[in-house]
């Protein structure tokens, strides 16, 4: 597999980056000029092996040029969910002990809080605009060589942060590869996918999702790698995509369940007017895709979508649509070099199928080789169960092996002593036509603890109110057990869900539980 040098070399004009609809195209040749001049004015300013650099970038023309460079110098490279608040940011700034920070002026006010408390953080760098304090992006390039080797060059790794559904985001941490940046064995990653969706050289691939989360930077990074051209969506819009698809032949791409749903709201005359044929993969993860809307995708796109079930630790399961039609709702088996194994309350691994329990990966390599959260070593030690971490979900195999997920262990609701995992509930509303999204908790009861609450957001054009209350909670009783039903219902117009779909339960929970004396973390 050709490193981006040699693509360079053999293909310097073949498109790396296009944006969104094309007003913007990055050769390869160009990708591998700018990222090297990049890395140059970084390793004037001191940054070395080892280092870490944050990123607070939109879906911008120099994401990977400044991304790439930070690869070929042995940097941890962090991307920052510039959705944060100063806090949180100013967190991911201590706890990665970034030593330079790279902004776009678009998130000038944030960063500037963010920053501003910390003197030891000497490289500050602004994009697009004035951050107070900060040097100029466009500065720091300009006086660095534009066709200079770069010696020395050490491949990077990627520092990525979780979600923060629950406190403090948490960094996942992995050793450098300590190999040169050309060395062949960087692009195990890439082979992987490769293999195991079928992505070829010469793919045009889709990324609709803003990059600062783990699998559009890891599947951008592998495309790039496989020598693939990258379509970059400034943000996602429904008909943007379809137009995209057709307008730049997009062969594959990856999704998230909420991008489904978006597209298939689409009015009937949208979505036929765009040909999306020459999609031969799509790829969707991150969140649970509620049955109906996969079955309906399928439909419309054909047997294109593949499953994948892991996190930023790692993992996973893969199902393609043909073995997803027959095990519906399952995240598929273990791909190659994985091992599912799911444990009872004791700590026991649990043999019997459709048994339920936390859902643990087996490590492959050797100790020293596995992640941990970096500065939380009681967090790290929790994951682990010898050689086996966890995600923090509990579901249960069947007899083929193939994965069905229950629910986060996290969100489980404990009414009356009885233990709910509130997935299954928000499946069962979420066919209902009346229902646009929902989101099941445990609220305070005097008597039970917690009782069981839908938040709902109804379909358009269906009134909230007692009468659509009374027809969900009987719709949700005729189907699954009575005591994993909603006591009540509430109507909202809103429900606090990241970007890749993950509705974020510590927020809707909060609207119940503030003032109360106990509250599920």
């Amino acid at each position: 597999m050709p490193s981006l040098i040699q693509l360079a070399k053999e293909a310097p004009g073949r498109p790396a980056v296009i944006i969104g609809d094309g007003s913007y195209v990055e050769s390869f040749g160009e990708l591998e000029a700018r990222s090297r001049r990049v890395a140059h004015a970084l390793r004037s300013r001191g940054l070395r092996e080892g280092d870490s650099a944050c990123v607070l970038l939109g879906n911008v023309e120099e994401f990977f040029d400044v991304y790439w460079a930070t690869q070929r110098l042995g940097l941890y490279f962090t991307p920052v969910n510039w959705h944060l608040a100063a806090d949180e940011i100013r967190y991911i700034f201590q706890n990665s002990d970034a030593d330079c920070v790279i902004a776009s002026a678009h998130f000038g006010e944030v960063v500037a809080e963010a920053a501003g408390s910390l003197p030891g953080l000497g490289n500050r760098i602004s994009l697009h605009g004035e951050i107070d304090g900060f040097e100029p992006y466009e500065d720091l390039v300009s006086s660095a060589p534009s066709d200079a080797a770069l010696p020395d060059q050490r491949g990077g790794s990627v520092m990525l942060y979780s979600s923060g559904t629950t406190g403090f985001p948490k960094g996942v941490r992995n050793p450098l590869p300590m190999r040169d940046y050309e060395e062949p064995s960087l692009d195990l990653l890439a082979q992987a996918f490769a293999a195991m969706f079928g992505f070829q050289a010469g793919d045009v691939y889709l990324s609709p999702a803003p990059l600062y989360h783990a699998a559009p930077l890891r599947f951008c990074d592998s495309q790039h790698r496989l020598g693939c051209t990258t379509v970059v969506m400034p943000r996602f819009d429904a008909e943007a995509a379809l137009a995209a698809i057709q307008g730049q032949g997009v062969t594959t791409s990856q999704w998230v369940p909420t991008h489904f749903k978006r597209l298939l709201q689409l009015p009937e005359d949208v979505r036929a007017r765009y040909d999306v044929s020459s999609l031969r993969v799509a790829v969707h993860a991150a969140a649970p895709c509620p049955i109906p809307v996969k079955r309906e995708m399928i439909e419309w796109w054909g047997p294109v979508l593949q499953e994948y079930y892991a996190g930023t630790e790692g993992g996973g399961t893969l199902i393609d649509s043909e073995d997803w039609l027959a095990h519906p709702g399952s995240v598929g088996r273990p791909w190659p070099g994985s091992e599912v194994v799911i444990f009872d309350e004791a700590g026991d691994p649990i043999q019997e199928p459709g048994g339920e329990g936390a859902i643990y990966f087996r490590a492959a390599g050797a100790p020293e080789s596995r992640f941990r959260y970096h500065k939380d070593e009681e967090k790290t030690r929790d994951t682990w169960r010898g050689d086996c971490f966890t995600l923090g979900d509990v579901g249960y195999l069947d007899a083929e092996g193939y994965l069905f997920l229950t629910d986060r262990k996290s969100h489980m609701i404990i009414s009356g002593g009885v233990n709910i995992y509130p997935q299954e509930t928000e499946n069962c509303l979420v066919a209902h036509p009346k229902v646009h999204d929902v989101g099941v908790i445990g609220v305070p009861d005097e008597e039970m603890g917690e009782q069981v609450k839908a938040v709902v957001i109804p379909a358009a054009g269906f009134d909230p109110g007692p009468e659509l209350e009374r027809e969900l909670i009987d719709y949700t009783r005729a189907q699954i057990a009575h005591y994993k039903c909603p006591r009540s219902v509430d109507f909202v117009e809103e429900l606090p869900r990241t970007e890749t779909g993950k509705l974020q339960k510590k927020k809707l929970r909060a609207r119940y539980w503030d003032g109360q004396e106990a509250q599920i973390g």
